[in-house]
């Protein structure tokens, strides 16, 4: 315990100011620059021994980023709630030059409590975000797949979860709650709370059976019933699906395991189909060579597979046209390198066709002749 008898032998320290003696506000008042200056301290040390201790930018760059202002306020508090309680037991001594009111007594330190307890919570947030750096750092190519973006959204759910947990605990006492009591009171409850809570509970072993049987990844396309879209995260309760009209749709976990869902991101192949109509006089010849050179670009394409099943063939006539019909299958897992790859080919196939002198079907010139 301190010592904090007055520096002279002045009554001017022991004069009373609504409750408190002259004394007691100066130590209160280098209290609070204590706090302070530990804080400064604080926010300037601990990014110099984060950068000493992590050779990687980009966890560095996540862990000191913001993190040292939480932490200063911690230390900075918590420092100040020792020396309160110090000087709380000093006041209890019999010769003390202590004085302060009851209720301030009380209420400060529980105050600081909660104070350091929220800043450690708001510290630790802060650090779930390391997770993807972490994994960043692990990861091979620098480009995060679906599979490596689920296994970060779900640990980041789940670190959000306890510290929030544990948090509570600290914030509770902080306001003085019996803890013992809180966790006996729960024992007893707790079928009714189960009851309550049983769709929280559905959605958290939802969300369990999705990570352990992996039916989709943060990136897939997916249909579930009459919803359909991207996967974009996967917490602890929902999964969040962007559908084509650019909404978020929050699905419950505990649908994805009692419906079936139809995941297009595991597709091995992706088929494409269309049909050409060329002019009723084309020449035959000139369409033979068309549609083998056009199955010659679609068997040299480093994006297409099962090129056995592949074909440009002739295959219906009528009165007004030839119908070519063209069948492959892209080996690809990206819809918008899909669509690039399509119109390239579709672009490839107009210029065979001006090359072999064929014309498309066009009615409007069908009618003129």
């Amino acid at each position: 315990m301190l010592d904090y008898a007055p520096p002279t032998d002045s009554p001017t320290w022991l004069n009373e100011f609504f409750g408190f003696n002259n004394l007691t506000i100066t130590i209160l008042a280098l209290f609070i620059l204590a706090a302070i200056i530990t804080r400064k301290f604080t926010m300037w040390f601990t990014p110099i021994v984060l950068r000493k201790i992590i050779t990687s930018d980009t966890i560095e760059e996540t862990a000191v980023k913001d993190s040292d202002k939480a932490l200063g306020t911690a230390f900075g508090v918590g420092f100040s709630y020792f020396l309160f309680n110090d000087l709380k037991l000093a006041m209890g001594q019999p010769d003390s030059s202590i004085m302060m009111p009851n209720f301030v007594s009380s209420l400060v330190p529980a105050l600081l409590q909660l104070i350091v307890a929220i800043a450690i919570i708001m510290w630790a947030l802060r650090l779930v975000e390391l997770v993807k750096a972490i994994v960043m750092v692990i990861d091979d190519d620098d480009e995060l797949d679906g599979t490596e973006k689920t296994l970060i959204s779900a640990l980041q759910s789940a670190l959000r979860f306890v510290i929030i947990f544990v948090g509570s605990i600290f914030i509770a006492d902080s306001f003085g709650l019996d803890l013992t009591s809180l966790i006996a009171g729960l024992g007893i409850s707790g079928i009714a709370l189960a009851l309550a809570a049983k769709d929280t509970i559905s959605n958290f072993f939802g969300a369990v059976t999705v990570l352990l049987d992996r039916p989709f990844k943060v990136g897939d396309w997916i249909v579930v019933g009459s919803s359909e879209g991207e996967v974009i995260e996967i917490t602890l309760r929902t999964t969040l699906i962007r559908t084509s009209t650019d909404t978020v749709i929050s699905m419950p976990n505990a649908n994805l395991v009692n419906k079936p869902v139809e995941n297009y991101g595991k597709r091995r192949w992706r088929r494409w189909q269309t049909q050409l109509h060329l002019d009723i006089n084309s020449d035959p010849k000139s369409i033979e060579n068309f549609c083998d050179a056009v199955l010659k670009i679609i068997s040299n394409n480093e994006f297409t597979t099962k090129v056995d099943g592949s074909f440009c063939r002739v295959s219906a006539i009528s009165a007004q046209s030839l119908d070519v019909a063209i069948n492959l299958y892209w080996d690809i897992s990206s819809g918008i390198q899909e669509r690039e790859q399509r119109e390239l080919l579709i672009l490839s196939i107009m210029s065979q066709a001006k090359d072999h002198k064929l014309e498309f079907y066009d009615g409007r010139i069908r009618q003129q002749r």
